[in-house]
C-alpha cells in the first residue's frame, strides 16, 4: 500500500483514539456528578454513563489506539530514517506517556463499571487535560521536526499546561460560585 494511503489511516485512527481519550473521562465526570442526584436519578444516570463508556472504550478508543499504532509501525518500516532523527525520539516519549495515559484511563474505567469511584469532577477534570498537553506536543513535533527550539518548545507546552489549569479552576469558580456573606 502506499505510503500517504498508510499515513491517512495513521492519522484517521489517531483522531479517533484522541476522540475516545477526550471523552472517556467527561463521561467519567458525569458518573461522579451524578452520585450527587436523587434516587432513582442516581441509578438511572449511573447505569446510562456506564453503558456509554462502555461502547465509547471498547467500540472507538481501545480499536483507535490499537490501528493507530499498528499504521505507525507500517510508516516507521516505510521510513526507517526517521528513528534516527531526534524528534521522533521525543514524539515517541509523547506517543509512550499517551499509552501511560490510556493504561490509566483503562483502571480508572474498571473502578467506575464497579462503581468504585474515587475521583473529585474537579481532580477528573484536571486529568482530562492529559491528553490535550500530548497532542499539542506530538503535534508540533511531527510538523515542525527539527526547525523545533526544544527551549521555547518546552515554555509553550508548561505555558499551555497552565492555562488549562486556570481555565478548569475559572470554571470551578463559574460553577460554584460562594455563597456572598
Amino acid at each position: 500500500m502506499d505510503y500517504n494511503y498508510i499515513k491517512s489511516l495513521h492519522l484517521i485512527f489517531v483522531i479517533t483514539w484522541f476522540a475516545g481519550l477526550f471523552y472517556v473521562p467527561r463521561l467519567f465526570i458525569y458518573h461522579i456528578e451524578a452520585r450527587q442526584k436523587p434516587q432513582p436519578d442516581r441509578d438511572i444516570l449511573s447505569e446510562q454513563l456506564k453503558i456509554m463508556a462502555k461502547r465509547l472504550w471498547y467500540i472507538i478508543t481501545w480499536p483507535s489506539a490499537v490501528l493507530s499504532t499498528i499504521f505507525a509501525v507500517w510508516l516507521l518500516i516505510l521510513v526507517p530514517g526517521w528513528l534516527e532523527q531526534g524528534w521522533m525520539h521525543v514524539k515517541l516519549a509523547f506517543v509512550g506517556l499517551l499509552f501511560a495515559y490510556h493504561i490509566k484511563n483503562q483502571f480508572i474505567f474498571k473502578q467506575f463499571q464497579n462503581d468504585d469511584i474515587r475521583w473529585t469532577s474537579n481532580g477528573m477534570r484536571l486529568w482530562n487535560e492529559g491528553p490535550t498537553l500530548i497532542l499539542f506536543a506530538i503535534v508540533f513535533l511531527v510538523i515542525l521536526k527539527n526547525s523545533i527550539s526544544w527551549i521555547w518548545a518546552l515554555a509553550g507546552l508548561i505555558g499551555l499546561g497552565v492555562i488549562l489549569m486556570l481555565g478548569v479552576k475559572l470554571y470551578k469558580r463559574i460553577r460554584n460560585p460562594k455563597p456572598s456573606a
